[in-house]
């Protein structure tokens, strides 16, 4: 199964109401027991070693300029995603992300019921650039955000198919 870019869906802009950009790729997956936590899990913290090694890379590069490299230290356990802290968290809608001072940042993981035997997962990415280092460093990692989030969202598909059943 493949990622496919979508058009955001105006209601995840309750995440981030000042947000100047978003983006949304989908996939389809047939796991009717799939719900938003249990997909965010897998695209983040079963993301592919190539991604993870490329967020690394980020994280190392921007922590010189004080900017967020990882979850805080201080959050409560099982509050989190891989760096990404949950902001709010249902069945259906997974809100993940932080401010900071050159941007703010919501990735929102919907998952809903399509015809047939599967669901949808919509990753959507939403951002408030606060100042001109937010502008540069969404240009800087957008090529690398187009081919992250697909990605991760091929990974929710692959664990699935993965899982071997003796009936």
């Amino acid at each position: 199964m493949s990622a496919f870019e979508v058009s955001p869906d105006p209601n995840t802009k309750v995440a981030l109401p000042a947000a100047d950009f978003a983006d949304a790729f989908a996939i389809d997956v047939d796991d009717m027991a799939l719900d938003a936590p249990e997909a965010a899990r897998r695209a983040i913290d079963e993301m592919p070693g190539w991604a993870a090694y490329l967020v690394r890379v980020r994280n190392a590069l921007v922590t010189p300029f004080g900017l967020k490299a990882g979850v805080d230290p201080a959050a409560p356990p099982g509050r989190s995603y891989g760096i990404f802290p949950v902001v709010s968290s249902s069945p259906e809608r997974v809100v993940l992300g932080f401010d900071d001072r050159h941007l703010d940042f919501r990735l929102v993981v919907d998952v809903s019921t399509r015809p047939g035997p599967q669901r949808r997962v919509t990753a959507t990415t939403l951002v408030h650039r606060n100042n001109v280092f937010g502008r540069v460093y969404l240009a800087a990692v957008m090529p690398f955000h187009k081919l992250i989030v697909p990605a991760a969202l091929r990974q929710i598909a692959r664990l699935w198919s993965d899982i071997d059943v003796d009936l």
